[in-house]
């Protein structure tokens, strides 16, 4: 199945008309506004053409990065939709800074019946801004600084082949042989993984290096206190808790050395190296997942907990709204790009046991986006981080106990394994990754590829303690992540929203909470319409307790220790 993006646009040319009208849309707006904000009357009529306006932009923005992943080599499309939204969105950006100026600013926020948290928001990100003139420029900056990089390492390593047993393959299908049973074919993928990235390293670390120094730059001129809070304003949760959270993950890496000790003795292996990670307990049938097995499966599993989320995916595979398996020249990994009418998932699937997980993470991400796109407007949609990665390990957990029950005894432990590894690898690989990005932002100057791969190799080995030997040859890996290009600091949101799941999960299965379909589907349908805190407090949870951390941890303590027994 490949993407259908004419729900989006029918055409090119569709899109060429679209954006002019946009253009224009955006002239009126900045006559009819600028600089007599202090005059307007009806605040969230003006409101409301401006988010009109975005909405437009985003689809334009959408149909060029969508056409962009499933080919890089639409590189130059993706440049040319990119400056011409920068160009409009750029006649826009007065309306926020005016309104944050406004001496009654404050009672217009309070007031607003339908902005008053976005509104609030832009309070709080007051101090950050910079001029109109100033804002204008760095948007235009980015579309040829961060922005043009992070197109650059796309289009990079997608084109990027890794040499397998004589085979050329992609990145994707070379990483799905990592959770091979056979181990020496687990060495010769990490080893091959290892040669095509240090083949290329000096260019991914040129742009991991330029990625640091934009957002240095950045947190310069807006008064960012230190390289996170950009991220967490946007998360729009505090600095203190995200150390909290990190904090809490470092001091229980004692589970993750715990479980791989117990694994190494299974496997019975003297050591565990890094390509032994991801490997199965036993030669079973993990790699007999195809995509129309793995649709039924959470399809099922969607309509057992909901028929309304069963039938949102199923609207989304009438519209051909998922890209599915791996392509020349198509971005690696998995996402979905919230949009209306329509959201759009990209997989790369191998029919690995692995990607039925995948599937589900991105469809829970799809049924959110859905869900509070047919609520909210383009503004209240936007969900953070933090929130919207809720969604997502949520529809995994929920497919996890759908699909156990229906196992052997031997098939059972083989999926609580795997399982815990997927929450080790979204909980605290995670905050590995954080713990890595945090030394590569707050390191003066440019680093070396050695110093990259120094910090990398450092960070990674604390997480495993002495149960898994990392070999020299996995310091290249951090080269081929992309969040850490995309959107610096986003990946504590996974470990942020893998606690929350496990202590929402906890009490759906608790059966304590009678209407708890119907709270989670109010808590997916709100978007970003509310706080993270306030959003947890609907199910009775404290987020900003210094318990709430621990419920998470406790369920990762339980299957850690009924694995081991």
């Amino acid at each position: 199945m490949e993407w259908d993006l004419s729900i989006i646009y029918k055409n090119k040319e569709d899109l060429y008309d679209n954006l002019k009208d946009l253009e224009k849309r955006a002239d009126d707006f900045a006559s009819k506004y600028e600089n007599k904000l202090n005059e307007c009357v009806e605040f969230e009529i003006g409101i409301k053409e401006l988010e009109n306006i975005y909405e437009g932009l985003s689809k334009a923005g959408a149909y060029a990065y969508l056409n962009f992943a499933k080919d890089s080599s639409n590189g130059a499309f993706l440049q040319e939709i990119s400056e011409i939204c920068t160009k409009i969105s750029s006649k826009l950006v007065f309306f926020e800074i005016e309104f944050c100026e406004l001496e009654n600013a404050q009672e217009i926020a309070n007031k607003s019946s339908e902005y008053s948290y976005l509104l609030n928001n832009w309070l709080k990100s007051k101090k950050y801004q910079l001029s109109k003139s100033n804002e204008q420029i760095f948007m235009k900056m980015s579309v040829n600084g961060n922005e043009a990089f992070s197109r650059l390492f796309d289009e990079y390593l997608s084109n990027i082949t890794f040499k397998l047993d004589l085979e050329k393959i992609s990145e994707e299908e070379l990483l799905s042989k990592l959770y091979s049973p056979d181990r020496a074919l687990r060495k010769r993928a990490a080893d091959a993984l290892t040669k095509g990235l240090k083949k290329n390293i000096k260019t991914l670390s040129f742009i991991f290096n330029m990625i640091k120094n934009h957002h240095k730059t950045e947190c310069e001129l807006r008064g960012y206190e230190n390289p996170l809070r950009a991220r967490n304003l946007s998360n729009q949760i505090s600095d203190e808790s995200v150390m909290s959270l990190i904090k809490v993950a470092e001091s229980n890496y004692h589970l993750v050395e715990k479980y791989y000790n117990k694994k190494c003795e299974i496997l019975g292996l003297k050591e565990l190296k890094d390509y032994d990670r991801y490997a199965p307990l036993y030669s079973d049938a993990s790699n007999d997942w195809d995509f129309e097995k793995s649709c039924k499966v959470v399809k099922d599993t969607f309509n057992k907990f909901s028929p309304k989320f069963a039938d949102i995916m199923q609207k989304a595979l009438n519209n051909h709204a998922l890209d599915v398996y791996p392509a020349k020249n198509k971005r690696g990994g998995a996402f979905s790009y919230g949009i209306n009418p329509q959201p759009f998932v990209m997989l790369n699937h191998t029919n690995n046991r692995r990607d039925l997980f995948t599937l589900a993470h991105e469809l829970g991400h799809l049924i959110h986006q859905s869900l509070a796109g047919q609520k909210l407007g383009y503004f209240n949609a936007n969900t953070p981080l933090t929130t919207a990665e809720t969604a997502s390990v949520f529809a995994e957990m929920l497919t996890y106990d759908a699909i156990k029950d229906t196992l052997s005894a031997k098939e059972k432990k083989a999926l609580l394994a795997s399982k815990i590894e997927d929450i080790f690898a979204t909980f605290f690989r995670q905050i590995n990754f954080t713990n890595f990005e945090i030394a590569l932002h707050n390191h003066e100057g440019e680093l070396s590829v050695d110093e990259l791969c120094d910090l990398w190799l450092a960070e990674g080995q604390k997480m495993f303690g002495k149960s898994v030997k990392l070999r020299k040859k996995y310091k290249y890996w951090f080269s081929y992540i992309p969040h850490f290009i995309h959107s610096p600091f986003y990946c504590y949101a996974y470990s942020y929203a893998q606690l929350l799941v496990l202590a929402l999960f906890g009490l759906y299965k608790s059966g304590k909470c009678p209407n708890f379909v119907d709270i989670y589907t109010e808590f997916l349908a709100s978007g970003g319409s509310k706080s993270p805190a306030e959003l947890v407090a609907l199910f009775g949870l404290d987020l900003n307790s210094d318990e709430f951390w621990q419920l998470g941890i406790n369920e990762i303590s339980k299957m850690v220790q009924e694995f081991c027994e």
